[in-house]
This record gives C-alpha cells, sequence and structure tokens, in this order.
C-alpha cells in the first residue's frame, strides 16, 4: 500500500511551555481509516492540525512523500482536508453554498464548476437541496455535515475528522458514522467515541501525555480493558466493582 501520511520524531511545545507531542513516530497507509484515541490533553488534535500543516514544529511530516513547508503547503491543503469539533468554526458564509463554494472559489474554479462541486459535496453527506439554508438555522448534525461538504468540495484525498460525533444524539451520531464509512480516500478521525471507532476504523492509534503507546487492530485494542482504564479509555476495577 503507498503511504501517504508519513511522520517522523515529532515533538510539539505550546508557547508556555506544556509538551503536547514526544517524538511521535507512525505511517498511514492510501485508503486505512485510523482512529486517534487518547485522554483528554493526550495530543490528538494537536498532531491532526500537523497533518495539514496548520501546525508546524520539530520533526518530519510528509503527505505522499512530500514535506509540509512553505513550498508544499498550498498543495498539500488541496490534499489533506481538515473538520473542525466544532461546525461553527468551519461555517461563517451567509448560505450553505457560500460555505461550500467557498475552497472552489478560492482555487480559482468557474462557476459551472464551483455549481457542481457544490451540488456533488451537499449530495455525498445527505444534504442536497439545502444550498440556500442559513448555516446558523441548521440543527447540529446538519452543520456536522455541511462542514464535512466545505472540504469534499476541493475533492480531498485525506480527510482528517476531530470528534465527528461530539454532542450528537444516537441518531445523529449513527447516522454521521454511516456517512463517513460511504466517504472513499483515507480517513483519520480523533474520537473518544469508542462505539464510533469500533464501527468505522480497522486500525487504532493511541496516545498519551503526547506519546504514542499503541498502535494496531481496532478489535485487539478495544478489547483490551487494563489497557484502555491505564490510558483513560474505560474505567477501571474499582469503578467496575463501585
Amino acid at each position: 500500500m503507498e503511504e501517504v501520511i508519513w511522520v517522523a520524531n515529532l515533538s510539539f511545545w505550546y508557547p508556555d511551555g506544556q509538551r503536547a507531542l514526544t517524538d511521535v513516530n507512525l505511517t498511514i497507509y492510501q485508503g486505512e481509516t485510523v482512529a486517534l484515541i487518547g485522554p483528554n490533553g493526550a495530543g490528538k488534535s494537536t498532531l491532526l492540525l500537523h497533518l495539514n500543516g496548520l501546525l508546524r514544529t520539530n520533526g518530519e511530516v510528509k503527505i505522499f512523500g512530500r514535506p509540509i513547508d512553505d513550498k508544499n503547503l498550498r498543495w498539500t491543503r488541496s490534499r489533506v482536508a481538515l473538520v473542525f469539533q466544532n461546525p461553527d468554526d468551519q461555517l461563517f458564509s451567509p448560505t450553505v453554498f457560500d460555505d461550500v463554494a467557498f475552497g472552489p472559489l478560492n482555487m480559482g474554479y468557474s462557476e459551472e464548476e464551483v455549481w457542481q462541486r457544490v451540488k456533488t459535496a451537499l449530495g455525498l453527506v445527505g444534504m442536497a437541496g439545502c444550498e440556500k439554508r442559513l448555516p446558523h438555522h441548521l440543527s447540529l448534525g446538519e452543520k456536522k455535515r455541511v462542514a464535512i461538504a466545505t472540504v469534499l468540495s476541493m475533492s480531498p484525498e485525506i480527510l482528517l475528522i476531530d470528534e465527528p460525533t461530539s454532542n450528537l444524539d444516537p441518531r445523529g451520531k449513527w447516522s454521521l458514522i454511516s456517512l463517513l464509512r460511504g466517504l472513499a480516500g483515507t480517513k483519520v478521525v480523533v474520537s473518544h467515541d469508542l462505539e464510533l471507532v469500533k464501527a468505522l476504523c480497522r486500525r487504532v492509534i493511541v496516545l498519551d501525555q503526547g506519546r504514542v503507546v499503541a498502535d494496531g487492530a481496532t478489535d485487539d485494542i478495544l478489547a483490551d480493558k487494563p489497557f484502555l482504564a491505564a490510558h483513560g479509555l474505560a474505567p477501571g476495577e474499582a469503578a467496575e466493582k463501585a
């Protein structure tokens, strides 16, 4: 399989001196759907932000063999799309059409091509016909779908998704899982939702205190309850007996 993401010796400190990542090494292959899991503050979202160049620091990150640097940044972001945890961070235009069209317009596509890309992206997320709706009038589930459409309109090869099911009710959660399962390409998903992880991802990378502490098959890692408890991902023995 082709390597599409390659990370070597990646470390990151916040401006206050707090260390968020320590010597992270990983490779993700074309077509994989990989979960990044771990307790709060483990460095999951920080790592995700490095994979399309929003953060850059010590270590190496390559996309399709090219380093993420000033020369390749525009090229990288045309292939690696990021969906934020809060869709309100992604939706800022007067209408759904304007939000989904923003990327293609800025890439210089023709008006006809922009319309086609918007139509296709909204169709993929089950929001066809919603072009004229106001984003702030949408439900949270609808906003999350439109946020995904804003990046799908750019036809990315890699999709980075931060906590896609957070704050959704069960119906919205499983509807979004079904949507993500049907999307082609390589996907990296940050989530605390182990049901989503089990349903969507065959591979799991576990981070804790900024380090990769496990990388393997989803079924194997999620079956290891003592390991999950040790890293804040399942109740400990005392809690289960309570």
